[in-house]
């Protein structure tokens, strides 16, 4: 039975955030053959989906301090807040872009 190869740790966050701005130069240089956009797409799309994931295990992580009526301190869950972005114009409405939220933007 052949060993499985290992395979390189994942990239920290900073790590992956750089790779994603190298990756978006080099898309938006226009020296890319459509298979090295492709490519270049495809670990772009990878790195948000982990960068999303980090930043999700993160949030879950922090803990914030109120205090209660009595005056004493309390531990609750990080809540995060939604802006309300129903009358902000869109930036980038284009269909399936792809945001750091991992959603596709309206």
């Amino acid at each position: 039975m052949m060993a499985r190869a290992k395979s390189a740790p994942e990239p920290t966050f900073e790590e992956a955030l750089r790779r994603l701005e190298e990756i978006v130069a080099r898309l938006e240089s226009g020296q890319l053959t459509l298979d090295e956009m492709i490519a270049a797409f495809e670990e772009g799309s990878k790195l948000v989906r982990l960068c999303n994931r980090r930043l999700d295990e993160i949030e879950a992580r922090i803990e914030r301090l109120v205090q209660t009526n009595d005056g004493q301190p309390q531990l609750e869950p990080f809540q995060p807040e939604v802006p309300d972005t129903s009358t902000a114009p869109a930036e980038h409405a284009d269909e399936g872009d792809v945001s750091l939220e991992g959603r596709a933007n309206p």
